[in-house]
C-alpha cells in the first residue's frame, strides 16, 4: 500500500464542511503517497487538542458517516491516490461491519484504521476486511510488546502504524527518542512497511525518521492546524506545508 519514502497526510472529513474537504483532498494527492480521512467522531480519545477540535466542527457542519463516503467517491473518481479512513469503532459497529466495510470499498476506500478496536477483539473486522479486499491498518505504540507487535504486523495488511510516542496526537517540537527505539525494535521484527505518526510536522522530522528505518511518516496536526486557522480558505497553506514536508522524503 505505501512504498519508501511515503508521506501520509490526514484530515478530518467535513472540517469545515464537505466542499472544503473535497478541496483540501484534491490538494493533498498532489503531494501525498496515500490520505487517511477521519471520519468525525464525537469522542476522539487518541486525538489532541487540534484534531478534537477539528471532529467538533465538522460534526457542528452536520457531516455524517455517508457524506464522509460520498467525498471518497468523488475523490477517487478523479484520483488513485489511496485512501485510509481512520475512525473509530462505533460509527462500523453501529452500522453493522460488513455493511460498512462494504459501502467503504464500494466508494473508492483502500483501507481502513479503527483507533480503538484491539487485535484481540478484531476478528470479525478482519474476516469482512479480508472478503472485500479491504486493507487493515493497526496501531502500534513504544511499549507495545514484540509479541503483540508480531500479531499486529500479521493482521495488518496495509501497514504498520507507529505511535512515536505516549499520549494523544499533536504537532511537537521534536521527535521522542522513543519513536526512534520504536521503528528499529519494529524493522526487526515486522514484514510490512512502518508509518511513523503523532507529532511529525516538519520536513526535518519526516528526513529524521525516514533515516531511522521508516517506510512513510503521518503527518495530520499541522494541517488541520492551517484549517482551523483559516477555514475553508486554507488551501494555499496546505499546499505550502506540503512543499515543506516533500522536502524531508530527499534522503
Amino acid at each position: 500500500m505505501i512504498r519508501k519514502p511515503a508521506l501520509i497526510t490526514y484530515i478530518t472529513a467535513g472540517d469545515p464542511d464537505i466542499p472544503s474537504t473535497l478541496e483540501f483532498l484534491r490538494i493533498l494527492a498532489k503531494y501525498s503517497d496515500l490520505i487517511e480521512l477521519g471520519i468525525p467522531f464525537s469522542d476522539p480519545m487518541a486525538d489532541g487538542k487540534t484534531i478534537e477540535k477539528s471532529h467538533y466542527r465538522a460534526l457542528k457542519s452536520g457531516t455524517k458517516v455517508m457524506d464522509v463516503l460520498n467525498v471518497v467517491r468523488e475523490f477517487k473518481s478523479e484520483f488513485d491516490v489511496p485512501i485510509v479512513l481512520m475512525s473509530y469503532y462505533n460509527p462500523i459497529y453501529v452500522r453493522g461491519v460488513e455493511s460498512f466495510v462494504g459501502n467503504a470499498r464500494g466508494c473508492g476506500v483502500d483501507g481502513m484504521l479503527i483507533v480503538d478496536l484491539p487485535v484481540e477483539e478484531s476478528d470479525e473486522y478482519l474476516d469482512v476486511c479480508c472478503k472485500y479486499d479491504m486493507k487493515t491498518v493497526f496501531l502500534a505504540s513504544p511499549n507495545t510488546s514484540n509479541e503483540r507487535l508480531r500479531v499486529i504486523d500479521e493482521v495488518s495488511t496495509g501497514f504498520v502504524y507507529l505511535v512515536s510516542l505516549y499520549g494523544t496526537t499533536g504537532e511537537r517540537d521534536e521527535i521522542s527518542s522513543l519513536a526512534f527505539d520504536l521503528v528499529s525494535r519494529a524493522r526487526s521484527i515486522c514484514r510490512n512497511p512502518l508509518a511513523v505518526g503523532f507529532g511529525i510536522s516538519k520536513s526535518e522530522h519526516v528526513k529524521d525518521i525516514l533515516n531511522a528505518g521508516a517506510d512513510g511518516v503521518v503527518v495530520g496536526s499541522a494541517i488541520v492546524k492551517l484549517i482551523e486557522k483559516f477555514g475553508r480558505y486554507a488551501g494555499d497553506e496546505i499546499e505550502r506545508k506540503c512543499r515543506e514536508l516533500r522536502r524531508g522524503l530527499i534522503l
